[in-house]
């Protein structure tokens, strides 16, 4: 099997979804809804406008199953993708509408800002749930847990010089939500997305 293949779940669930299997969509539903809506929550900070963006996720994903392109990444990474863009399109409808109904108008820079800082906080948390368990684990007891890598190491029954290893691949790993592009123009820019 090559290194670039999707694991197998994501092609069987794909190929499920392009066969109209609803149980398909009620299986992806159940493994990424609570990751659908913690990032677009991140990004919108609004509980209903998370919910919407998760519903237009899982609509978009049901109506187009082949958008998705098994080559360019895994499934978990494309519904992310897909709902960071449709939460900033929400994003920058609403501030729109805001500036259009004689609410205070924010600046294009102002509004940019809170869109490229909600999505890297998204970011860095979709990072966090994604890694391995071992580097999540660390991460959590040294950080918020304030354990230092001693007290991370024995937590976590490994050695000391294991403990810093995981802290610091967990923290290169974070530091990568900082180095990403700002999100394109619209959710539905790429390999498509909900509208």
């Amino acid at each position: 099997m090559a290194s670039d293949a999707p694991p197998r779940w994501d092609r069987r669930m794909q190929q499920r979804l392009a066969r109209g299997e609803a149980a398909a969509l009620g299986e992806l539903y159940d493994r990424f809804a609570s990751l659908v809506h913690s990032l677009a929550h991140r990004v919108l900070g609004d509980e209903d406008a998370a919910d919407r963006v998760t519903r237009e996720v899982f609509g978009y994903i049901w109506e187009n199953p082949d958008a998705y392109d098994p080559k360019q990444g895994s499934l978990r990474s494309w519904v992310a993708t897909l709902t960071q863009r449709q939460a900033v399109h929400r994003l920058r409808q609403t501030e729109a509408a805001l500036a259009g109904d004689g609410g205070q108008e924010a600046a294009p820079a102002e509004v940019e800002r809170k869109i490229r800082d909600a999505s890297t906080a998204a970011r860095a948390d979709y990072i966090v749930t994604s890694m391995p368990a071992p580097l999540r684990d660390a991460l959590e007891l040294a950080y918020f847990q304030r354990r230092d890598y001693r007290q991370t190491a024995a937590d976590l029954g490994v050695t000391a010089d294991e403990a810093r290893r995981r802290l610091r691949l967990g923290l290169q790993l974070l530091s990568t939500a900082h180095h990403q592009k700002p999100p394109s123009d619209g959710p539905g820019a790429g390999n498509g997305g909900p509208r």
